[in-house]
């Protein structure tokens, strides 16, 4: 079975085209196929693009903390938002728009069927940071109970998400109904009686908390075992030997990051808080507190069996692929060897950790931040959870 992949807005023949203004759009092509911009052989600018249409959120902590500490360097690194598409963080890349994107494993699904040159590089989540939120009282742990309801979208291209994770749980999809209820409102939706469930994940459950919005949630990090949204660039670029180490650099500074938050996370999240003050505002100490350490539990995994931060988990990633060939998601198989890369990860991690964890422990706390017990947070990081 071939999926529906116009429905979910995948179109391969497109261009993206800089307006004066800075607005990036999407254009359809002729015949002749896509216009890929010429570019220097090392980039001028490495530009990464979020999957979720903004920046003023917590998941991206360990590039702001490792911005803050200095561990990039003098390299020239740019954050875009994109558009709310769900499936721009691959297009974007794939054209040369930007450098390099995080999609979901479902999202870079999409890009591996419509032909998208792509790698993954770096693996942020390790564990499946995905789950499905319902509300209060109407909460189910076998997720086969969802058969013949409706389950709420931000984004029509989340249902490449939703469709092999529920599939892993014995749910026949084509007895799903979705809707895209629009970003960032389809959590309010659910909460206003439409839909029977929305799509969740790890670090959002804070923020929707923060909206006034109490769910209960079948949590992906403890019945999953998916892989969950990696970095991913065009495959070209690691042919190229100083694009490569340009890479090994800028995932070293994330990985610096992701050390810096593990080893003191109220500082991380007062990085983000600084580049987003509205955020703070919303947000708080305390459910920013807890929205990072939510990340943190996705993102390093177990570590012992991690070759490092990024480090992929073929076996784990093979079997979505296995997956989502049998449901029609991808219509021809993939081995995860072919489309993932641990080569970059040795380097990436190699770095002064002790180094990581003074600055860390020497980072200067707000009274709000300082006062929190990071440890009761801990204890009450699965709350709501079936």
């Amino acid at each position: 079975m071939k999926p529906d992949m116009t429905r979910l807005g995948v179109n391969r023949r497109y261009f993206l085209q800089v307006s004066a203004g800075g607005l990036v759009t999407a254009t359809a092509l002729g015949a002749s196929g896509l216009l890929t911009p010429a570019r220097a052989a090392v980039y001028e600018k490495f530009t990464w693009i979020s999957p979720r249409g903004t920046l003023e959120v917590l998941d991206d902590y360990p590039y702001w903390a490792a911005k803050k500490a200095g561990y990039f360097g003098d390299l020239a690194t740019d954050m875009q938002p994109g558009p709310s598409d769900g499936t721009a963080t691959v297009k974007f890349v794939d054209v040369g728009q930007a450098d390099m994107g995080f999609p979901s494993p479902g999202v870079f699904s999409f890009a591996i069927q419509n032909g998208m040159k792509l790698k993954s590089v770096f693996h942020m989540g390790a564990r499946d940071t995905f789950s499905f939120a319902f509300r209060k009282g109407e909460g189910t742990k076998d997720l086969k109970t969802l058969e013949g309801k409706t389950i709420l979208l931000g984004s029509a291209a989340w249902q490449a998400i939703t469709d092999p994770l529920l599939a892993a749980q014995g749910v026949d999809v084509k007895k799903v109904k979705y809707v895209e209820a629009g970003w960032p409102t389809w959590g309010t939706a659910l909460a206003g009686g439409q839909g029977d469930a929305a799509l969740s994940w790890e670090g959002l459950r804070a923020e929707w908390i923060a909206k006034g919005l109490s769910f209960d949630y079948w949590l992906g990090v403890q019945h999953s075992k998916f892989p969950a949204n990696t970095f991913v660039v065009r495959s070209a670029d690691l042919e190229d030997p100083d694009r490569k180490a340009f890479l090994e650099k800028y995932l070293r500074g994330w990985a610096m990051g992701l050390e810096f938050g593990y080893q003191n996370p109220r500082a991380a999240v007062e990085a983000v808080f600084e580049q987003f003050p509205t955020l703070a505002s919303n947000l708080g100490p305390e459910l920013g507190t807890t929205s990072i350490l939510q990340q943190i539990n996705v993102f390093r995994g177990d570590m012992d069996k991690r070759g490092g931060w990024g480090w992929h988990d073929m076996a784990s990633w093979q079997a979505f692929f296995d997956q989502i060939h049998k449901i029609g998601q991808i219509t021809a198989p993939v081995k995860a060897e072919d489309v993932l890369t641990n080569d970059l990860i040795k380097p990436a991690n190699d770095f002064d950790k002790a180094k990581v964890k003074a600055d860390a422990d020497g980072a200067k706390l707000s009274d709000g931040f300082a006062k929190l017990d990071v440890e009761k947070i801990k204890a009450n990081l699965f709350s709501g959870a079936l």
